[in-house]
């Protein structure tokens, strides 16, 4: 067996040329693909027409109804009569019918009035009602 007598032994290299070629590859790959779409977009297809879209194609309305501490009712941000809230909400449940209501309530408001409040809104036709209401913080003793 013949042993290596030189000195100058090779250093360690990389072949880059598997790297070089996996590169390439990509680089056509992506080209073609976006040839494939750019094809796609100049298709010429004639899309079916239907009728005017109802009233369900717009977005729900939100309301928000506030009870504040000495029972004024506030919706949004307009202070009204338990009969002028149902008149109002009836109004607007007539002309959209996914009409969304967030009740908040203050602390300090009776059951009484947030009670009276949550029935105007149910004999309205609201389906969608949600409660406000804020998590406590936790104290540092």
């Amino acid at each position: 067996m013949a042993l290596k007598t030189s000195i100058h032994d090779e250093l360690p290299s990389v072949n880059l040329t598997p790297m070089i070629d996996v590169v390439f590859l990509l680089i056509v790959f992506f080209m073609v693909g976006t040839q494939f779409a750019d094809d796609e977009r100049h298709i010429d297809v004639a899309l079916p027409s239907v009728g005017a879209a109802g009233n369900n194609a717009s977005p729900p309305r939100r309301h928000t109804i506030e009870v504040l501490a000495d029972g004024v009712v506030l919706l949004d941000g307009t202070a009204l009569t338990l009969e002028q809230l149902r008149s109002h909400l009836r109004t607007q449940t007539a002309n959209q019918r996914n009409t969304q209501v967030v009740v908040r309530a203050d602390g300090r408001a009776t059951h009484q009035q947030v009670a009276a409040v949550y029935a105007v809104v149910s004999q309205a036709g609201i389906k969608q009602l949600s409660i406000a209401v804020q998590a406590d913080t936790p104290r540092l003793r």
